[in-house]
Order: structure tokens, then sequence, then C-alpha cells
């Protein structure tokens, strides 16, 4: 059960997206498209976590 619960893999993959690529790592165009939107929903997902709790905690 404990396993389930476990979101260590979860965070490394938030360091992974938003760290500097290694130049040395091969790429592709489709991946870059992948990595950029995944950037942008976990950001608006972040922001709108934000203004739920604030919506929150004001009314």
């Amino acid at each position: 059960m404990k396993k389930y619960f476990q979101l260590g893999d979860v965070f490394y993959y938030f360091v992974r997206v938003f760290k500097k690529r290694d130049p040395n790592d091969p790429t592709s165009f489709n991946l870059r498209m992948m990595h950029g939107i995944n950037r942008i929903s976990i950001v608006m997902f972040l922001f709108c976590l934000i203004v739920m709790i604030v919506r929150a905690f004001t009314r």
C-alpha cells in the first residue's frame, strides 16, 4: 500500500522537465515539443491551484 503513495517519481519528473538540457543527450523535435507542452500544463496547473486556494481563503 505504501508503494502507491510514493510521489518521488512525480517530483523527479518536475525537476527533470524544468532543468537545463544536457547538450550530449540526443534530442528530437517531437520530444522537445512534448516537454514544452508539459511545462505549459504544469505551470497552468500550479497557477490554477494557487487561484483556487486564494479563492477558498477569501470567501
